[in-house]
């Protein structure tokens, strides 16, 4: 029986940190972020809403079967030196001329891949490609969302090289699953054009690598609070009992870090929408039809099957409980 418990703590684990903000985290920040947007954009998008929202978790089913997949969800920016990280050059093309693609990639490139988005989505907008238009929506939200991890912008991403195990999972999968839907706050300003979106990332990204040591430091110092008896529960999910964080030890974890989890959870609605407005600008403000739900072609159904068959058959194509 023992035995059977660990691999279920172990199997939960893995199922948290494979995840950004969690598939709960990731479809709220889309959801909400569909209100920010302007008129003439939103009669597109709302009828489009529940597409956008189940499908901002496609990034992380499609780590199962592309292994480049991985990297597009984080940036270790502490192998780069101290903060700022003045000698990582923000240019891509300098980048690589500096440390190598090889050398990057194996570091995360979120901040560069989400511009590599931003062109796709203006595309989208500019051929009126609809369906184009709402699978990039939702997953250009999913990266820029993850861009918004503390976790996500250290090699520290999951404690492992601390001894705390799982706190990835318990930042940014635990405390919005638990608090997110009573204790945050969703009332935003509307979606604004961004005039350079590489400094704008860029600055989300920094701002992540300023609070992991923080988010570290805080779960070590509530931790000192708990015994192991009280800071772990045991909880059904989907028919499993795993261990998990405990509800008074997540709360207390939340307030120590007085709303972090919530402010970068709507600064990262307010980025989403604010990069598909910029998208659409950019395109050139395309009148878009407001007819209903877009419709996939058959070979796209196909490939959102596979997609999801991929992720429930849990065969990893990245590093394992990464990013």
């Amino acid at each position: 029986m023992k035995k059977i418990l660990l691999l279920l703590c172990v199997i939960a684990g893995c199922l948290q940190l494979t995840f950004g903000w969690g598939f709960y985290g990731h479809k709220q920040i889309n959801h909400h972020a569909v209100f920010l947007l302007p008129p003439a954009m939103m009669a597109f998008y709302k009828p489009n809403i529940d597409f956008i929202t189940e499908h901002a978790v496609d990034p992380d089913k499609r780590r199962y079967t592309v292994r480049e997949e991985g990297p597009r969800h984080y940036i270790d920016l502490n192998r780069y030196g101290a903060y700022p990280f003045s000698g990582l050059p923000r240019n891509w093309n300098d980048a690589v001329e500096k440390f190598g693609e090889d050398s990057l990639k194996a570091h995360g490139i979120v901040p560069w891949w989400i511009h590599i988005m931003l062109q796709r989505l203006t595309n989208a907008f500019r051929e009126k490609n609809y369906p184009a238009i709402v699978k990039l929506s939702a997953e250009i939200g999913h990266y820029i969302a993850d861009a918004h991890v503390p976790l996500h912008a250290h090699s520290n991403y999951n404690g492992q090289q601390t001894n705390q195990h799982g706190i990835h999972g318990l930042w940014e999968s635990r405390i919005p699953e638990l608090l997110a839907a009573t204790d945050f706050d969703y009332l935003l300003g509307k979606a604004e054009y961004i005039s350079n979106p590489p400094t704008f990332v860029w600055q989300r990204v920094l701002e992540s690598a300023a609070a992991a040591d923080t988010v570290l430091e805080l779960e070590k110092a509530v931790s000192l609070r708990f015994s192991p008896d009280f800071k772990y529960a045991f909880e059904e999910r989907n028919g499993l009992l795993v261990r998990q964080y405990s509800g008074a030890f997540t709360i207390a974890y939340n307030a120590a870090m007085k709303g972090m989890v919530e402010r970068r959870m709507r600064q990262s609605v307010f980025a989403t929408a604010s990069l598909w407005y910029t998208a659409w600008i950019n395109a050139g403000q395309p009148a878009l039809e407001a007819a209903g739900s877009v419709r996939f072609s058959e070979e796209d159904i196909k490939i959102f099957s596979e997609l999801d068959k991929s992720w429930k058959a849990g065969n990893t194509a990245d590093r394992t409980c990464g990013n």
